[in-house]
């Protein structure tokens, strides 16, 4: 059931700021980082998603201020043969730990490009650029289902314990259910899936 290609993502979950408890520190295995024009605490969720089936099989747990293209190299299967990702994976084939890899390096990175990137079309000409990013973004798209089960329908909008590994397995759990959440949706079952 899982072929293909991986889609890859990752999302900030906030952690408390707060110094008023008895170390009168904040979480020293969380980080700070800006996104947008918000600067945010906590940490980041990693997770590779299957590009035909959108289940997760792949998550990795960082702290928010390293960034998405570090971690990409966790996220691939050896099976893969394509990887979708967002502007934010942007010039991923050049680095290291992918160029050095046969299996890597020989992957079909389908990276969405920023739009203030694309050139405007004059007259009654096609756009292919822009036919070919939302061609791509159609596939990522599936990388937020998660996210969103998680998030929304689950409630884990914050970390629920002080450190990273403690975080990492509340979300194993977390994304093995919304897999089960996103198979019963389409009125599947796991039996069946297999």
């Amino acid at each position: 059931m899982l072929k293909g290609g991986t889609v890859v993502d990752a999302t900030i979950i906030n952690a408390s700021p707060s110094t008023k408890n008895a170390q009168k520190q904040r979480d020293p295995e969380m980080h700070q980082t800006k996104k947008g024009n918000e600067w945010r605490f906590g940490m980041k969720c990693h997770i590779g998603v299957d590009a035909f089936s959108g289940l997760v099989h792949t998550i990795e747990v960082t702290p928010a201020n390293i960034h998405d293209i570090q971690v990409t190299s966790k996220l691939i299967r050896e099976d893969d043969e394509v990887v979708y990702g967002d502007s934010g994976y942007l010039g991923i084939e050049k680095r290291e730990e992918i160029v050095s890899d046969v299996h890597l390096s020989s992957i079909d990175y389908r990276i969405n490009r920023r739009p203030s990137s694309l050139q405007k079309v004059s007259g009654n000409s096609v756009d292919w650029d822009r036919i070919i990013e939302y061609a791509k973004s159609s596939v990522r798209c599936k990388v937020e289902h998660p996210f969103r089960i998680v998030k929304c329908l689950f409630g884990y909008r914050k970390v629920a314990y002080k450190g990273l590994a403690k975080n990492e397995n509340r979300l194993y759990a977390l994304f093995a259910s919304a897999n089960l959440y996103a198979l019963a949706s389409r009125g599947r079952t796991l039996a069946a899936a297999w």
